[in-house]
């Protein structure tokens, strides 16, 4: 229910019920229930355990009144910019352009971190709404003390930034480390989900890759995961209920045992109840690679088939092209890459529910046989244009807008027979 605060030009709305399923609109849609303050100034958005999410500032002083401010689970901040919304679109598949503090392949350029008011926004929100509190009358006493008054956003005020960055650390802890990359189908449910570690490690270890990390790949017990779940269940407290999706981590899921992962996608249901959320359906993400993908049994697929919700696997296959394999330092071979090619479109095509990506490497210092081979897969192998199995670009070098790049890509997604996109590297 919206209403006035006493002695405040601002208006509080409780449990404010937003969109039940993730659109793709040119018009902020905002996800779940939440709570929403609304000044002359400002508009604040606070997740069921009362801790900020979004903000933005309103009138002139602002670069558009659908961009936002987004706190993700991983304490970051993240500026949601239209970026013209054609383009971004077609670009990205999403008609906001994520922007992180933190180096990313954004081609599109721009940073709008750089700006006053949202630098201002990212580094006071909280002493504003200190001083909102202070300029609000309290509205009644409490019912379980009769000589306390409360305050309108007394419930807010107890989850400061330094309470918020404890408690991203304490997710890291349990997860056992910060999820450095997810994959680029977490787009369609805006990057919110839950994630739960099941393998660690990645097993090729590629000399470009600038998120990978040393560990060897190993799985986790069930045990384990199960100890993950019921701490996250906890952490997440109220605010489980606008989750409807996982993530498995970390850099290649697929490749631990197919129970292990049935295991942990079932476990994930009947602890988190996720299906129950605020937000319709329910979803599951992870990575896999070429010899995972080339050696997980089609049980695996017929059974997430048989699950409840979609699942999709994001495969790093970077090029078809030997020379290119070896520049970039990929242990595999080329004919690896069009085995693995050939069976995402198998599984794409026998599953529904199942949807199988895939990532290549753009750059425009590789081999001449890189964007041929590409091709010859995305375009010349396929009879006809597909809805599904995207194709995800990332530029080798981060945080370098280019043109050039970007006609590249443009080409490559005109002459492609699949969906093609930036991939877009956002962290947890």
């Amino acid at each position: 229910m919206n209403s006035p605060v006493p002695s405040c030009n601002c208006s509080l709305t409780l449990n404010k019920k937003g969109s039940r399923k993730f659109l793709k609109m040119s018009f902020p849609v905002h996800y779940g229930n939440y709570s929403e303050l609304e000044t002359h100034e400002f508009i604040f958005h606070f997740n069921l355990n009362n801790e900020i999410i979004r903000v933005k500032k309103k009138g002139d002083n602002w670069s558009h009144p659908h961009e936002w401010l987004k706190r993700t689970i991983g304490n970051d901040w993240v500026y949601y910019s239209t970026g013209g919304y054609s383009g971004v679109f077609d670009a990205t598949g999403e008609y906001y352009l994520p922007n992180f503090t933190y180096p990313t392949n954004n081609i599109l350029g721009g940073n709008p971190f750089l700006l006053p008011q949202v630098l201002d926004l990212t580094d006071n929100w909280y002493s504003m709404l200190q001083e909102l509190q202070g300029s609000v009358s309290p509205l009644s006493k409490s019912p379980y003390d009769s000589k306390s008054l409360q305050h309108p956003l007394d419930i807010f005020l107890p989850h400061t930034p330094q309470a918020l960055e404890k408690k991203a650390e304490n997710l890291f802890e349990i997860i056992g480390g910060r999820i450095s990359v997810l994959p680029p189908d977490a787009r369609h449910v805006d990057y919110n989900l839950v994630p739960l570690t099941i393998s660690r490690g990645c097993l090729y270890k590629c000399r470009f890759c600038k998120v990978k990390n040393s560990t060897p790949f190993t799985e986790l017990s069930r045990a384990e995961i199960t100890d993950q779940l019921n701490q996250l269940k906890l952490l997440f407290d109220k605010d489980l209920a606008n989750y409807n999706s996982i993530f498995l981590g970390e850099h290649d899921a697929l490749g631990v045992t197919y129970k292990l992962i049935l295991h942990a996608v079932e476990e994930s249901s009947d602890i988190l109840q996720l299906h129950r959320s605020n937000i319709l359906g329910s979803n599951t993400f992870f990575f896999g690679s070429v010899d995972s993908l080339l050696s997980t049994p089609a049980e695996l697929f017929r059974e997430l088939d048989r699950l409840p919700g979609n699942t999709f696997i994001n495969i790093g296959l970077e090029s078809a092209d030997q020379a290119t394999l070896d520049h970039l330092g990929k242990p595999i071979q080329e004919s690896n890459v069009r085995d693995a090619f050939q069976r995402i479109q198998e599984i794409n095509r026998e599953f529904g529910t199942v949807e199988i990506t895939s990532n290549f490497i753009m750059d425009e210092n590789l081999p001449s046989g890189h964007y041929p081979k590409i091709l010859e897969l995305i375009r010349d192998s396929q009879q006809h244009k597909k809805p599904k199995g995207a194709v995800y670009f990332s530029p080798l070098a981060f945080d370098r807008p280019s043109r050039s790049k970007l006609f590249a890509f443009n080409r490559l997604k005109i002459l492609s027979r699949l969906p093609t996109y930036l991939y877009t590297i956002q962290r947890l």
